[in-house]
């Protein structure tokens, strides 16, 4: 205790005279404002020791209960998972025993953690509590987790093992099927070049070269009759159109104005027929060795393939190339827009002429009959002539056929040529007529 005032210094002066003392009898001078310091004792050394010990003590415990509950915790979970990991895998395929298992892990270790939660309770409570001697060693509960870690990693890496088996067995069954298929193509390779000559046999004669020849016909017949019914519904002058095509012809009906469009698609069709590469100045050199064998193989690969499947798989092959040349030969981009944009939009789509189906495919099947009579022409050795009359010309019943089939001609009257409707070919010595339309006969009623 400090006492600083002076009157403290003057009340101490008035002691008992039974102390034995006083200040006045001192013999040393009296010092004013001077402070006095009580000491109070140091208290025992083992008192203090013994509190922070104890209070030590019961701090270490609690850390150790807390980590060891911790660990149990992560123990639990990490074998829920890999119990559920495995209760996954029993599932596909289905395991019965093994899904059940699985199953009273899973419940066993959910009550687990339930466990562990009520032991959290009851030490929040009571932290004397004597429930942490059931929850063993930290070290005990780390190594049940890692155990279970490696337990759902196995589990993992079975599966992903039994996948890979899986794919293994079918790159093997499909390494299998690519092997046959080769082998079979190999085989057919073999069998087609040994059996060229019988091909030829069969394919290069008069009677096959007419039928396909008549085929082209009727796909061009077909696709004129669609052209000039797109034209009528346009509100086309059908006489006009015939006149413009070929003027000053005396048709001997007025339906017979159809010869002169079928002449056009047909004649258009045909242009560059005597040609390799039916005037596709990029395919003018298309075979090394023999020409005729090549167009042979050419033949063989085109009819034995859908025109419209080649069309959309392959838009830059030899075939695509001349179907988009010969559309640009017959319909010119000014007719197209006036053939088209008359329609009703509900009829057809207007964009291009691949957008109504009927007038596409019907062209397609044209271009595909006059490209395959092409390679079988130039399969013939020596190859197939074309030619076509010039309009004046006497008739002769030699190369040319009337095309009407409706006509006699009395006495020895001359009738004269008005035009192509279908070239003429020869193959060898052999003449297949051009069937041509006379102008200026008469119709037999």
């Amino acid at each position: 205790e400090f006492f600083a005032d002076e009157d403290n210094h003057n009340n101490g002066s008035h002691l008992s005279d039974s102390d034995g003392f006083s200040l006045l009898d001192s013999a040393e001078d009296f010092i004013t404002d001077q402070k006095v310091v009580v000491i109070k004792p140091d208290p025992p050394p083992n008192s203090s020791s013994s509190s922070m010990n104890n209070g030590s003590h019961r701090g270490t415990i609690d850390t150790q209960i807390a980590e060891c509950l911790v660990s149990s915790v992560f123990a639990a979970v990490s074998s829920f998972e890999a119990s559920y990991l495995q209760l996954q895998t029993s599932q596909v395929p289905f395991v019965e025993e093994s899904v059940k298992a699985a199953d009273r892990a899973l419940v066993s270790h959910l009550q687990r953690l339930s466990d562990l939660k009520r032991f959290y309770m009851e030490l929040r409570r009571n932290p004397s509590s004597q429930v942490a001697s059931s929850l063993g060693s930290c070290l005990e509960a780390q190594v049940q987790e890692n155990q279970s870690k490696l337990r759902g990693l196995e589990t993992v890496s079975n599966r992903l093992q039994e996948e890979i088996d899986e794919k293994d067995n079918e790159v093997s069954v499909l390494r299998k099927k690519l092997a046959e298929i080769h082998w079979g193509n190999t085989k057919l390779s073999k069998k087609l070049s040994g059996n060229l000559n019988s091909a030829c046999d069969v394919l290069l004669t008069v009677r096959v070269f007419h039928s396909v020849l008549h085929d082209a016909c009727r796909a061009t017949h077909k696709f004129s009759k669609i052209l000039i019914g797109l034209m009528i519904k346009a509100g086309w002058d059908l006489d006009l159109v015939a006149n413009s095509i070929y003027p000053d012809i005396d048709y001997a009906k007025k339906g017979h104005t159809r010869f002169a469009f079928l002449s056009y698609v047909c004649l258009g069709m045909f242009r560059g027929f005597d040609s390799e590469g039916f005037s596709l100045i990029e395919n003018e050199a298309l075979c090394n060795g023999n020409k005729g064998t090549c167009s042979l193989k050419q033949l063989l690969e085109h009819i034995s393939s859908n025109p419209m499947e080649l069309l959309s798989k392959n838009q830059s092959c030899e075939f695509s190339r001349f179907c988009e040349k010969k559309y640009q030969d017959l319909i010119h981009p000014t007719m197209e827009s006036s053939i088209f944009s008359n329609l009703d939009r509900n009829e057809a789509v207007l964009n291009s002429w691949r957008s109504l189906s009927i007038f596409y495919e019907s062209f397609v099947c044209m271009a595909s009959s006059i490209w395959t009579l092409h390679k079988l022409a130039f399969s013939f050795e020596p190859v197939v002539e074309i030619y076509q009359v010039e309009r004046g010309l006497d008739f002769s019943m030699v190369y040319m056929e009337d095309v009407t089939k409706r006509y006699n001609f009395p006495g020895k009257t001359k009738v004269k040529v008005g035009f192509t409707v279908v070239p003429g070919f020869k193959i060898g010595m052999t003449v297949i007529q051009s069937q041509v339309y006379l102008g200026g006969s008469k119709c037999e009623d």
